[in-house]
């Protein structure tokens, strides 16, 4: 499963940036930001139309 991170701006939490990882690389994205005090929104991400 793939998810979607977003980088939340610290005033105002409109979204910074995005980046899409699998499930295995969400945790360790979780642990950076906690440690820098990043906020973080993360949804599963669309799969693309088959």
């Amino acid at each position: 499963m793939r998810f979607e991170i977003m980088r939340l701006d610290e005033v105002d939490g409109t979204t910074v940036d995005s980046t899409v990882v699998d499930a295995a690389s969400v945790n360790r994205i979780v642990q950076q930001a906690a440690a820098i005090g990043q906020r973080l929104w993360i949804r599963p991400a669309e799969s693309p139309a088959s």
